[in-house]
């Protein structure tokens, strides 16, 4: 039996190389996936949910929803950029199942005061977090849902314009649009400082750990990939 050599050992595994891997039958590998890409899906759902709790639980969601459709991914944009997507509907989609319970809670509760949620973090945020980065946390929670994806994937997790776009399934224009009026409306609580956005919105080990765990158990035998006709 003849093998192919490996590239340098030390170089990691590309994205597609890892799903070309896990559709072959290694699903264990899908973790390489889930721990390079914790922090951004997380930070964004973060940035969409501004709850920690939901953002994990969107995040579990969206790593066995793209589990599932991997034989749909087909190459034309970044698996990251796919990926992302993926956990922004899903962010976006437990906003709005969120929103409508809120709705039904205030028509049901003791009073006006039922449907207005808490200011303060959720206990395990509060332990994680000091007071520095939740009052910056707390300013960024802030901005309108509208600017709060486009501006934690460009200033807090570092993305280029173009992979934004991608992500947020937006035009170029429209993410310096929504970035250039974010800055504007945080300008004066983030200067003068020395805080960094990029410093926030952490995914602990312990955090990645636990999501990573949890998905593995979940899954089952991926799709294979449906073989392409010659000529299409």
């Amino acid at each position: 039996m003849t093998t192919t050599p490996s590239r340098d050992t030390d170089e990691p595994p590309s994205d597609e190389d890892v799903v070309r891997r896990v559709l072959a039958g290694d699903t264990a590998v899908f973790e390489v996936l889930m721990r390079r890409y914790n922090q951004r899906l997380y930070r964004v759902a973060r940035g969409i949910l501004r709850n920690h709790a939901d953002a994990e639980d969107v995040l579990q969601q969206a790593y066995l929803n793209a589990y599932a459709h991997l034989h749909q991914y087909e190459h034309r944009g970044s698996f990251a950029g796919w990926l992302t997507r993926i956990a922004v509907r899903g962010a976006f989609a437990r906003h709005r199942q969120l929103a409508g319970a809120t709705a039904l809670e205030s028509t049901v509760g003791d009073g006006p005061l039922d449907s207005i949620p808490s200011p303060s973090p959720d206990p395990e945020q509060a332990a994680l977090s000091g007071e520095l980065r939740e009052d910056l946390e707390t300013i960024i929670d802030s901005l309108a849902q509208t600017y709060r994806p486009v501006f934690v994937l460009r200033e807090v997790e570092g993305l280029s314009t173009s992979e934004t776009a991608e992500a947020l399934g937006l035009s170029e224009d429209v993410v310096k649009t929504r970035l250039r009026r974010a800055r504007a409306m945080l300008r004066g609580a983030l200067a003068g400082d020395g805080r960094r956005p990029g410093d926030l919105l952490r995914f602990g080990f312990e955090q990645c750990d636990r999501v990573v765990a949890a998905v593995l158990a979940r899954l089952g035998p991926p799709r294979a990939q449906r073989p392409r006709r010659e000529g299409l």
